[in-house]
């Protein structure tokens, strides 16, 4: 009964018309990113975070939601028809999706990924409304060591599943932590790490850093390697499966959505992992197995529902622990931050209307993206063909407008683009940044729990021993990192980076 109510209060949110707008704005976002090769829905967020400092904190968080679980439908239409994906998630439902295309069949695999991504993204949102409130009634259980334990192994969760090598995704995490310790401390006032640079007293910000490693690092990475997106497919028909079709898809669409619900969870980049695994037990458990890489219509449907599902379950761990799941959830947190919300286990109990309205505009982005991505085919593959010469230079200086809008100052459009330099070197250098955000995220947050738990401990560091869940915690991180450590694991590791 208290489910039925507060899913009421989330409709009465998600419906209003202001809300209704964002929304469609943001899974209309989410599809074009998608679409376009290279961009992705982290760069996009981190464009669009200084645009929500005049929105109200549900509609800015429900269209930067939407950007998000819509990029991951919009990816599937360029790895279908031009053997491109828009999103990294997407690069497994190229592999089956294009030779259905190449073969005739674009249209019933456009509707294949597009109902497998509905499918999941209803389960997994259901699942959010079930899970999401027990979770958050434990957390508010933890103390600071527990939840020092708790950003502990999340960070190192993110290092264990990051790509390439584990000691560049430790030195990531190395690093972002060292930059959420610059500025002042919270405690004493005195500053650390700035130089004496009056600017940089308050810190690095946020948007800063996101905008910088993330949306110019891929702009210069993406002219690098410019690619030919030649459309060879002109008119989409047949889009319904036969009766066929609709037997080889339920299976891997159901097995596809429980996977990938279960890694959007984890830290790390949930819906990729996902889509990878589905695609792999699916090559394994299918009758037509044989088929996988020639156009098999299962190759479709289980990645891309699993990367759906785990888009929606990775707001789990961010709305009801404050723990980023990947960097997309980081840049949520951001957004949090600066509404003046504190992310964590509170959310659900001081703010239920964000809650819960953020939940149900999921059903109904859900909805609006069917309506968007079948019907609207046409002009989502003119969408790919805009050259690259004009797409580029608009995102460098939105970018710049929107780091200027923050303080007014041209220092934080210079720092962006000092971050936007060392992220291309970190891509070159096979340095992945995703771990490096969430450690510039939870790094203060760890130190203030740190210190309140010492505080209470009156000093003895053996507080986060002795405590059985901060204590189990922390066991699990270490066992991850034992485990990832292990010679075959990290060939794996290295040469799966490689081929992508």
């Amino acid at each position: 009964m208290e489910l039925i109510t507060n899913l009421g209060i989330g409709l009465a949110t998600a419906a209003s018309p202001l809300n209704l707008l964002y929304c469609l704005i943001g899974v209309f976002l989410g599809t074009m990113v998608g679409v376009l090769p290279g961009l992705g829905p982290t760069a996009t967020i981190a464009m669009l975070l200084p645009i929500t400092f005049g929105l109200p904190s549900v509609s800015a968080l429900i269209m930067l939601a939407g950007i998000y679980y819509g990029s991951q439908y919009g990816g599937s239409t360029t790895s279908i028809l031009v053997n491109l994906p828009g999103e990294a998630a997407s690069v497994v439902t190229a592999l089956d999706g294009y030779q259905m295309a190449r073969k005739g069949r674009a249209g019933v695999a456009l509707a294949t990924a597009a109902i497998g991504s509905f499918f999941a993204g209803t389960v997994a949102t259901v699942l959010l409304a079930l899970f999401a409130p027990p979770m958050a009634a434990l957390a508010l259980k933890f103390g600071p060591a527990e939840f020092f334990s708790l950003m502990v192994l999340g960070l190192l969760a993110s290092m264990v599943l990051a790509r390439g090598s584990l000691l560049h995704a430790f030195g990531m995490i190395v690093l972002g932590l060292l930059l959420g310790m610059i500025g002042s401390d919270v405690n004493t006032g005195a500053q650390r790490f700035t130089f004496d640079n009056p600017r940089l007293a308050e810190g690095i910000g946020f948007v800063v850093v996101a905008m910088g490693m993330f949306g110019i690092a891929e702009v210069v990475r993406n002219l690098e390697n410019e690619e030919d997106r030649s459309i060879t497919i002109s008119k989409i028909t047949n889009l319904m499966p036969t009766r066929e079709d609709w037997k080889r898809i339920v299976g891997p669409i159901c097995r596809g959505t429980v996977i990938g619900s279960f890694l959007g969870i984890l830290p790390g980049s949930g819906s990729i992992l996902g889509s990878f695994a589905a695609y792999a037990i699916e090559k394994k458990v299918s009758k037509h197995s044989a088929e996988f890489g020639q156009g098999a219509i299962e190759g479709v449907a289980a990645p891309e529902s699993a990367n759906n599902a785990g888009a929606q379950t990775s707001f789990i761990p961010m709305l009801t622990l404050g723990i980023p799941a990947n960097p997309v959830m980081a840049l949520m947190i951001g957004a949090m931050i600066i509404q003046g919300i504190q992310p964590g286990p509170s959310v659900i109990t001081e703010q239920p209307a964000l809650f819960w309205g953020i939940i149900v505009s999921m059903w109904i982005g859900n909805l609006f993206l069917v309506i968007l991505n079948l019907p609207m085919i046409g002009m989502w593959v003119k969408l790919v063909s805009v050259p690259y010469q004009f797409l580029y230079p608009a995102i460098l200086v939105f970018c710049c407008i929107g780091v200027f809008s923050l303080n007014n100052t041209e220092f934080d459009v210079f720092m962006m683009a000092i971050f936007g330099v060392v992220g291309y070197i970190f891509v070159k250098l096979g340095c992945e940044p995703a771990p490096m955000l969430l450690a510039f995220i939870l790094g203060p947050l760890m130190e203030e729990y740190m210190r309140r738990a010492l505080l209470l401990s009156r000093g003895d560091p053996m507080v986060f021993l002795q405590r059985p869940i901060s204590a189990t915690l922390l066991a699990i991180g270490v066992l991850a990192v034992i485990v990832a450590s292990l010679p075959s694991l990290t060939r794996k590791r290295e040469e799966t980076f490689q081929d992508e």
